[in-house]
Formats: structure tokens, C-alpha cells, sequence
């Protein structure tokens, strides 16, 4: 037996046909960027006020460097992040924190109001995330891989898997215009091996930009210095105090350099191949992604036009 659910009132039998037919056109189309001027727009999800930052920042400066639009995006407020406080002040606090990261940047930054550590992959979360990418009109958006430690990466994961193709659906969320063409969808690099491990489909040298992401991260104090949600008096004795503005930084450069100079040994393959043998095998600072299936899937000439600091070949 099937099951009918009506359209949205006043929709005849035509005009969704026509409407059907109409999204089938343009996501076929050959132009790269959804902006009218040329400039790419790019989203990057993260569960957390610091997650996108960490896994991210440094391309996002690279695509702002060159003009293009990005944009943070903190799927909860983070408001049980920290060992020593929570609630409302230090969900504000971290809004400020990834303020302070974005003017570094020269990125735009949106923080959900959704609790941290409650996220679920409900409809009413997907219909959210559908609506940030559209609002935004994303030609790629970023986002963890749905297998993680924390249950709000996980699902970010999923919400995002979820909207992949709901982007383009002209009845779904029908309040906001749907995207003429399917976004380039990836996921942020993570060491998990099960169901499978990550694979560094594109990998970004970090080289030129390095220390504008240090700077940036460097304004997520609750995080980088305080430890977070696992920090503890431990922790934080080794840490240079917050008077000790120099020292911290210093702190932060050691323990960044090892974290992305890692990225960079780890996927040296996927950097030979964007940047060519010889150029790549010198890049000492990295940040890599994967391609989801669910969005489009580009040729490498359609990743160096969507990642236009890679070197022409």
C-alpha cells in the first residue's frame, strides 16, 4: 500500500513537477561557486566553541586570505565544557572565545543555542543544520566524521550526513530557499579506526598560516589553557598563567607544532599529490579532510578550484 502525505498548500500536481524537474537542472550545472560574484562560501561544524577552530582554522584563513567566505559554525553552546564552571556564564564565555578567534581569522562565527552534551540526531536537528547551510549558501561544508568519543561529534556527523542531500530538496524545510547545486561535503581529520579509519582525500598545507591559527586558538583560553571540560589542578600546573602572556603562547606553538606537524607526516601522500612531489614533501604543518560520499563528488580539477590556494598545476 503507499503512503501519501500531501504537499505543502497550494502546490499543484505541475508545479511540483516543474519543481522537480527544475532541481534536477540546476544541480547539474557547471558553475563551482553559489555566490553571484565568484567567491566561494564554506561552513565549517563543529560540536563545540573550539572544535571547528581545531580542526579547521588554518584553511579556513587560507580560503579568507584569498576573499572567499567562511564561516565557524558551534552546533551546542558548549555550556558543561569546563571542570570548574558551566551554564550560562561559561556558554557566553565561550561565545566570546571563538569571537575573539574569529576576528583573528577573518572568518564569520554562529553558535547554537543547544545544550552541549545533549545533542541529538533528531528531525528538528537535522531541519536546523539543513537551514545553516542554505542561509549560508554553502559551496563545501566541513564537519566530524559520525564516529568519535564525544556522543555531540558523533551526531554533528550524522546531522551533517543527514543534510547532504536535504540541501537540495525543494520541500524540505521549504521556509528557506533550497541550494541550487549539492555542496562539497567533508569531514575533519580524527585518529579513529572503526568502522574505518579516516582518509586524508585532501590535505592542506598549514606553512604560511601556522602562526595566524595559533593566534586565533590562542583566544579559547577555557579550552587551550584551562583544559576543558578533562582539565584539572594537574593540568593546569604547567600551564603559564594568564599574566604570563608570552609564556603561554610559547606553551601553546610546542604543543601545536607536534599536533599538526603529525597531520602533516601522517598524510604526507595526500600533500605530494595537491602540492606536487617535490613541494610537499617540505610542508611541515597540516590539516586534512575526507570527501563524504553524500555530497557531490568532485574531480581533482573541481577540489583545486574549491581549494584555490593549492599551487596550479
Amino acid at each position: 500500500m503507499l503512503l501519501h502525505r500531501p504537499w505543502p498548500a497550494g502546490c499543484t500536481f505541475a508545479g511540483i513537477a516543474l519543481a522537480i524537474c527544475f532541481a534536477q537542472a540546476i544541480l547539474s550545472g557547471s558553475s563551482l561557486a553559489q555566490d553571484a560574484d565568484g567567491k566561494l562560501r564554506v561552513v565549517v561544524f563543529g560540536a563545540h566553541p573550539d572544535d571547528a577552530e581545531f580542526k579547521a582554522a588554518g584553511t579556513a584563513i587560507l580560503w579568507a586570505k584569498l576573499g572567499h567566505k567562511v564561516k565557524l559554525v558551534s552546533v551546542t553552546n558548549g555550556d558543561i565544557g569546563h571542570w570548574q564552571m558551566a551554564g550560562g556564564p561559561l556558554a557566553q564565555r565561550r561565545k566570546s572565545e571563538v569571537e575573539a578567534a574569529a576576528k583573528v581569522m577573518g572568518t564569520e562565527v554562529e553558535v547554537l543555542d543547544l545544550h552541549d552534551g545533549e545533542l541529538l540526531p533528531t528531525l528538528e536537528n537535522r531541519r536546523t543544520i539543513t537551514r545553516v547551510i542554505r542561509q549560508w549558501q554553502a559551496d563545501v561544508v566541513i564537519s566530524h566524521r559520525p564516529w568519535d568519543y564525544h556522543p555531540d561529534h558523533r551526531y554533528v556527523g550524522v546531522l551533517v550526513q543527514d543534510a547532504a542531500f536535504m540541501v537540495t530538496v525543494p520541500y524540505f524545510c521549504p521556509d528557506v530557499p533550497f541550494l541550487t547545486k549539492n555542496p562539497l561535503f567533508l569531514y575533519s581529520s580524527d585518529r579513529f579506526e572503526k568502522p574505518y579509519p579516516f582518509r586524508a582525500d585532501i590535505a592542506v598545507s598549514l606553512d604560511e598560516v601556522f602562526d595566524k591559527k595559533l593566534a586565533a586558538i590562542h583566544h579559547l583560553a577555557s579550552q587551550i589553557y584551562e583544559g576543558g571540560a578533562s582539565g584539572s589542578e594537574d593540568y593546569i600546573r604547567d600551564i603559564p598563567p594568564a599574566r604570563d602572556d608570552a609564556g603561554r603562547r610559547v606553551w601553546l606553538r610546542s604543543k601545536w607544532e607536534a599536533r599538526q606537524s603529525g597531520e602533516a607526516n601522517r598524510y604526507r601522500s595526500s600533500l605530494q599529490k595537491w602540492y606536487g612531489a617535490a613541494q610537499g614533501e617540505k610542508v611541515k604543518y597540516a590539516e586534512a579532510f575526507e570527501i563524504c560520499e553524500y555530497g557531490r563528488q568532485p574531480s581533482d580539477a573541481e577540489i583545486r578550484q574549491l581549494f584555490p590556494f593549492f599551487p596550479k598545476t
